[in-house]
């Protein structure tokens, strides 16, 4: 059986690699086995972070919408409970973009949360 030397296939995926690493840092985006660590952990951080930046937003929506709150004389968890107590179904993202943006229209959901505790 004749000897196959498979050259270009190695090529290829070398290159494949090398050029997901193009940018990185150093010889990371230059030797073919400090480039394919780099990568293969890269893209983990990628697929982990996908999850992680939910998260992240949502921990950003809970503060700004806090500040609000305190803002209008109620704690975070007391707003929300009042708001459910009050039929009022807003999500947390347009909460805090209503937060940011529009301070009266927060501040009437704010009343109709404080109506909402005193039912």
């Amino acid at each position: 059986m004749p000897r196959v030397k498979g050259g270009t296939v190695t090529r290829a995926r070398r290159k494949k690699v090398l050029k997901l690493a193009k940018g990185f840092y150093g010889s990371k985006h230059t030797l073919f086995k400090v480039a394919n660590q780099q990568v293969m952990k890269s893209l983990l951080y990628a697929f982990r972070d996908r999850r992680q930046k939910k998260r992240d937003f949502r921990k950003l929506w809970i503060t700004r919408i806090n500040a609000a709150a305190r803002m209008n004389g109620l704690s975070y968890s007391r707003l929300m409970h009042g708001l459910k107590l009050a039929g009022i179904e807003v999500n947390r993202k347009m909460l805090a973009d209503l937060a940011v943006t529009d301070a009266a229209a927060f501040a009437q959901l704010a009343d109709a949360a404080k109506q909402g505790l005193n039912k």
